[in-house]
């Protein structure tokens, strides 16, 4: 069975990359159509235009990522997969109807899991070992995801894989891989991986994943204002869309904005989320 790394553009996964080789190493990046939020550096634009093979505005990931993945490749010497599905902007106006929130996270099925699912099907075919960056101390994150194997040991997932004679899409449910977590199995938790990259030539973001994700801190959400507000802006003007809904239950991220800070936080709060593509 080939193996392959799901990398976020975290530290957790880029340890996985580096010291347990496997046969492909791929990156989903999530992508939005707002020029406010592109990066400043016009070259870093074409490149990751490139490497995503169509025309790259912005990401509602934090632009240092896509140092992360550049330097990384160079890092471990292995070529890494970019890979980037529908924008964000088209996936919450066409696929959901509503904005994703922590029942109904639809942006990590569109935007990770489906890009990836999809090269698979092009690239591999078979199911494979995906390696995930979960570390020791996240065995409950690891099991919740074991407990959705099939009766096979394989993840399954849902994809068009036809049309029906009437011109509807046909849907199937196909198995793709089986889910193993390297840190986990060889007791490497988070100090072990920070003390790890502190001198190699590898940029991390301060927090990857998207800068305005649902599952942060309210708290959280509000210091990203202060270092991403054109992104954060991006996320507050979605929910002033009729229709749409709100990223969390209990508040806009235009109440959020407003909100004065007392002190600056340091804390990571993504303990529930157990996708597995977006990181830490």
């Amino acid at each position: 069975m080939k193996t392959c790394t799901s990398i976020s553009g975290g530290q957790s996964s880029a340890y996985i990359a580096a010291n347990y080789p496997t046969d492909y190493n791929i990156f989903s990046l999530v992508t939005i159509e707002d020029p406010k939020c592109s990066p400043k550096d016009k070259k870093l634009i074409q490149i990751v235009s490139d490497r995503i093979g169509k025309q790259f505005i912005a990401t509602a990931e934090d632009d240092t990522i896509l140092h992360t993945i550049l330097d990384l490749e160079q890092f471990i010497g292995k070529p890494i997969e970019w890979i980037a599905g529908e924008s964000f902007d088209y996936v919450a106006e066409k696929k959901g109807g509503w904005l994703p929130n922590k029942l109904h996270r639809y942006c990590t099925v569109e935007m990770k899991l489906r890009p990836m699912f999809r090269w698979w099907r092009e690239n591999v075919g078979e199911p494979l070992e995906m390696r995930i960056g979960f570390r020791a101390g996240e065995e409950r994150r690891a099991k919740n995801m074991l407990e959705r194997l099939n009766s096979d040991g394989l993840l399954e997932f849902k994809d068009i894989v036809g049309k029906h004679n009437d011109g509807r899409n046909k849907w199937a449910e196909m198995a793709w891989q089986v889910p193993s977590f390297p840190m986990i199995e060889n007791n490497i938790y988070r100090d072990n991986v920070v003390e790890f990259w502190k001198d190699k030539p590898v940029r991390f973001a301060e927090r990857n994943n998207c800068v305005g994700c649902f599952h942060r801190n309210p708290l959280l959400l509000r210091t990203m204002f202060d270092k991403h507000p054109e992104k954060m802006e991006w996320f507050a003007s979605k929910e002033r869309i009729k229709g749409n809904g709100k990223w969390r239950s209990d508040m806009k991220y235009d109440d959020i904005k407003r909100h004065k800070l007392q002190q600056v936080l340091d804390f990571d709060d993504f303990g529930d989320c157990d996708s597995g593509h977006c990181g830490l």
